[in-house]
């Protein structure tokens, strides 16, 4: 729990740092349904429901029914995705 809160604090410290390039920025629009996409995720991590873990070189936000990936050392949002919702239907 303590890593969690860590990494959290570390992530909003760095908030002012978050950005995407060009390519990416069109991938989060799409994805999120979003114009202003950058603005909108930095929203979302700021969420006091927010939950921020890391996993190797990257920071993953989870709130909303959305997880946005975040890569630790550039501030880049990578990506972001709708969670699906679960069925109990046989495929």
């Amino acid at each position: 729990m303590e890593d969690i809160l860590k990494e959290s604090l570390l992530l909003h410290a760095n908030i002012h740092r978050i950005h995407t390039t060009p390519l990416g920025n069109q991938r989060l629009c799409k994805n999120l349904k979003n114009t202003d996409a950058v603005q909108f995720c930095i929203n979302i991590i700021l969420n006091p429901e927010c939950t921020v873990h890391r996993e190797g070189k990257n920071w993953y936000c989870e709130a909303d029914g959305l997880t946005i990936t975040i890569n630790s050392s550039s501030c880049t949002i990578i990506t972001a995705h709708r969670h699906r919702k679960k069925t109990n239907l046989p495929q």
